[in-house]
């Protein structure tokens, strides 16, 4: 009878370990391509079945995001891409009939962010971008950065009370992100996509450095570039779980979902 007791038990530690770290993961598209390859309804299921307390998600065109938003509204929190196609990451900037399709998607929908967008150095100094910014202010709306940190610096001396998510962080070093951070109270690092912070689950130790000065501006993402990510959403959900059991608990369930949920305002909502 014993064994007939422990077997359930074990199996129903099993099924929990999806949840038994929440997750928000702040990197998410659902781009054109993505919809066709992966649909709405199939997309909700692989965010639900990642144990995925919420996710970030934007697309090009918007429309990817507003499709996965009806299926899973108690999951996505909505931000608005300015690309309404693949090809405009390095044109964008230098466009202005950008600003007029983003202002008339703030017309019609509801959202937390404006980005990813790609910008770098003195792109932020073009009129597309200040436009951009004025809109996040208008609409308090966090800005999801891929950046240099010259362009970080640059938003922020635009808009000082600005809250920016850096997408990648730059792919900068440690060190590198921690003096950014330093700089700008209302910067958060966004670790998709980097497999360097962590390896057989244990966090390097200039990566803990940087987690224990900054316990509340790390939040981590998957980065679905490419419809086969999409993929890689749950298996990159247990990996995150994995490496932050080597942090403190108090550090890992920020990181985890805490942090993204104060940087986007959830908390307001509850």
């Amino acid at each position: 009878m014993k064994h007939l007791i422990l077997l359930p038990l074990a199996l129903l530690s099993s099924l929990a370990t999806a949840k038994d770290m929440p997750v928000f993961d702040a990197h998410i598209h659902y781009s054109h391509d993505a919809v066709i390859q992966v649909p709405p309804k199939e997309a909700a299921a692989i965010l639900r079945k990642a144990g995925l307390k919420k996710a970030l998600i934007s697309s090009s065109d918007d429309n990817g995001t507003q499709a996965i938003y009806k299926e899973a509204p108690d999951i996505v929190v909505p931000a608005l891409r300015p690309y309404r196609r693949r090809g405009e990451i390095s044109t964008w900037m230098h466009d202005p009939t950008v600003i007029t399709y983003v202002e008339s998607r703030l017309a019609k929908y509801k959202y937390k962010a404006l980005g990813e967008f790609h910008a770098y150095g003195d792109d932020i100094d073009t009129p597309v971008l200040q436009r951009m910014i004025a809109l996040a202010k208008q609409h308090d709306l966090l800005l999801h950065a891929h950046s240099d940190a010259d362009a970080i610096d640059r938003i922020f001396k635009t808009f000082p009370d600005a809250r920016v998510l850096w997408a990648h962080s730059g792919f900068g070093r440690p060190d590198e992100i921690r003096a950014s951070l330093r700089k700008h109270k209302n910067l958060w690092s966004d670790l998709a996509f980097r497999d360097d912070q962590a390896s057989e689950n244990k966090v390097p130790a200039e990566w803990r450095a940087a987690f224990e000065e900054f316990p509340d501006r790390f939040v981590v993402g998957t980065d679905t570039f490419a419809p086969e990510r999409w993929y890689y959403i749950g298996s990159h959900a247990d990996y995150t779980r994995g490496w932050l059991k080597d942090l403190p608990a108090t550090i890992a369930k920020k990181i985890a979902y805490e942090n993204a949920e104060t940087m986007l305002s959830l908390h307001n909502e509850k």
